[in-house]
């Protein structure tokens, strides 16, 4: 009798050790987090749900892991909450859009107003410019007048552009407000004698 018990006890162990190491890999819930990533990228919640976006790609990277070590049932559990973070990052998409749309909107009429100020400040000091700063000052006062005039259509339609070019626009404010000061501050050059 004791026998039989022994023997039972070691076929029931041997049976869940077999059910263990036939589990199979969660390659359809694999599948549906890397698509669900996929259509996040495409969405743009790599640029408008930013945070979202990371933590769900933390999520499936923590999947991988699991898959790796052959912990299947961990692996399909962190591609499911994978799934469903990035699917949460896509829904943020929009607002995140209207968020970065709205800053730039904001932040327009002061880049407009500095712009202008620095222009003003370029006119003041024209004449003790040197030849090869006039040229770069004409070739950057072209750019930032061409976009500023497209920059509000372009926070409707690609909002991310749009900040990137207003970040574009207020570096070249700073850089000439620094360059005009330096030279409002130089001694006008004299004349050479005759």
């Amino acid at each position: 009798m004791k026998g039989i018990r022994i023997s039972v006890l070691l076929v029931a162990f041997m049976a869940l050790l077999m059910i263990g190491a036939c589990a199979k890999p969660p390659e359809a819930e694999k599948g549906a987090a890397n698509a669900a990533k996929e259509k996040a990228v495409a969405a743009a919640a790599d640029k408008y749900a930013k945070a979202d976006f990371e933590e769900a790609n933390k999520i499936l990277d923590e999947a991988e892991a699991k898959m790796g070590g052959k912990k299947y049932d961990d692996a399909k559990k962190g591609y499911v909450a994978a799934k469903a973070a990035f699917e949460k990052a896509e829904g943020g998409v929009e607002a995140g859009k209207k968020a970065v749309a709205d800053e730039v909107t904001a932040a327009l009429a002061s880049v407009g107003d500095a712009w202008k100020g620095v222009e003003a400040g370029a006119k003041k000091v024209a004449g003790k410019m040197a030849a090869d700063l006039k040229t770069a000052w004409a070739e950057d006062a072209k750019k930032v007048e061409e976009a500023l005039k497209g920059l509000k259509d372009l926070a409707g339609s690609d909002p991310a552009a749009a900040k990137d070019k207003l970040s574009e626009i207020k570096a070249a404010i700073e850089k000439w407000e620094g360059e005009l000061k330096n030279i409002a501050a130089a001694p006008a050059a004299k004349a050479p004698k005759k």
